[in-house]
């Protein structure tokens, strides 16, 4: 995720404990969607993967929004 801010992305990952907190959640839910899509172990009722991708989405724009501000400031 945000391969294009891969940088600020480390930084704010080392630097601020709310912004690691997001993107790791969103790498979590990531993978139990992959898994449950893929037809892996995870089996999963088809409004939860819903739930968790709308939450997904919602952390990935969090996310950017930190990055962006982060930008800013540091511009």
């Amino acid at each position: 995720m945000f391969h294009e801010h891969r940088d600020i992305v480390t930084v704010l990952k080392t630097e601020n404990a709310h912004f690691k907190k997001v993107f790791d959640k969103h790498n979590d839910l990531h993978d139990k969607i992959d898994r449950t899509e893929d037809g892996g172990v995870d089996h999963i009722d088809p409004v939860e993967i819903e739930k968790m991708k709308k939450e997904k989405l919602k952390l990935k724009d969090e996310a950017y929004a930190m990055i962006m501000d982060y930008k800013k400031a540091n511009s």
